[in-house]
């Protein structure tokens, strides 16, 4: 019970610290652009047939690649259960590595800069 009760006051005050600290850092000034009606950049009064950019192809598929890889490490804690466990923890880490290495050789060729 004691345990339950300390999860859940640390995660209540987690939620309180990360509130108090959105509540500070965030911008109460918006700007014009953020009034806008779209906040895509995209002209409003323009054709709706402009070419879309592959940039943001690239950014949703990094997005899903990642938020995939999230899903797949949920259950990691539990892997302490099993009979191998560091067989476990040796092939996600494995996993992370090489997601971090794809990322960071997209980073320096230059696959994530939007300027040309």
């Amino acid at each position: 019970m004691n345990t339950i009760l300390f999860m859940f006051m640390t995660s209540t005050l987690l939620t309180i610290i990360l509130i108090m600290i959105n509540l500070w850092l965030a911008q109460t000034n918006p700007d014009s652009e953020k009034l806008s009606p779209y906040e895509c950049g995209f002209d409003p009064l323009g054709s709706a047939r402009l070419p879309f950019s592959i940039r943001f192809f690239l950014v949703a598929i990094l997005f899903l690649l990642f938020d995939l890889e999230i899903a797949l490490l949920l259950p990691l804690p539990w892997a302490t259960q099993l009979q191998h466990p560091l067989l476990t923890l040796t092939m996600t880490s494995t996993i992370i590595l090489l997601l971090t290495l794809g990322l960071v050789y997209e980073w320096t060729q230059g696959g994530l800069e939007w300027a040309e």
